[in-house]
């Protein structure tokens, strides 16, 4: 018997080890969250809140921009199926990574390009990936994506989870997420989920 719930644990483990997270901030999380969940590859999104000195802060005051906070997507996804530098491509596609702690008419700290990285690959990747958009002058103005090692993640309230799936008809979803997502469609139409 402890033989049989050792091998269970280790299958578990063992399948768990093909999976990788990734960390991103670019802007409101709603609109990274709904674009990330399209792609084949990528297992789960989840909203929170990353890079900031608070712990377990609320919405309300992550808004504020005194905690240090962004608002982040913490994605797990299969390495087998897309890459991460796939995702890194994906990230850069989401947003405009010009703007120094804003993205449209969300301003402030919580709304910072930001790469929250997991690992040394990752750090390099992001790095080499930022330097390469900047020597190639791929935008008018420098990249000014932060990055950052990947401290700890604190999943948002329930209700900004799946949210552009669960609200899609509401103003802010159609206004500002809907184009953001039919961009990304057609940017990433060879990855999308079937």
């Amino acid at each position: 018997m402890e033989t049989k719930t050792n091998s269970s644990k280790t299958a578990t483990a063992n399948s768990n080890a093909k999976l990788d997270t990734a960390t991103f901030g670019a802007g409101c999380f709603w609109c990274v969250e709904a674009q990330f969940q399209m792609l084949d590859g990528v297992v789960k999104v989840e909203s929170g809140y990353s890079g900031g000195s608070v712990k377990n802060p609320s919405y309300k005051e992550v808004c504020t921009g005194n905690t240090g906070h962004a608002e982040v997507c913490k994605i797990t996804f299969d390495p087998s199926k897309i890459s991460y530098e796939e995702m890194l491509y994906a990230f850069w596609q989401t947003h405009d990574p010009t703007q120094l702690n804003r993205q449209g008419n969300d301003v402030g700290t919580p709304y910072r390009s930001a790469i929250f990285y997991h690992n040394e690959k990752q750090k390099q990747l992001a790095e080499l990936y930022k330097q390469k958009l900047n020597d190639e002058k791929v935008y008018d103005f420098p990249v000014v994506t932060e990055i950052s090692p990947f401290n700890v993640f604190y999943k948002a309230e329930e209700y900004h989870q799946n949210y552009f799936n669960q609200n899609g008809n509401e103003s802010y979803c159609q206004f500002a997420i809907k184009p953001k997502v039919e961009k990304f469609q057609k940017v990433f139409k060879d990855k999308l989920k079937h």
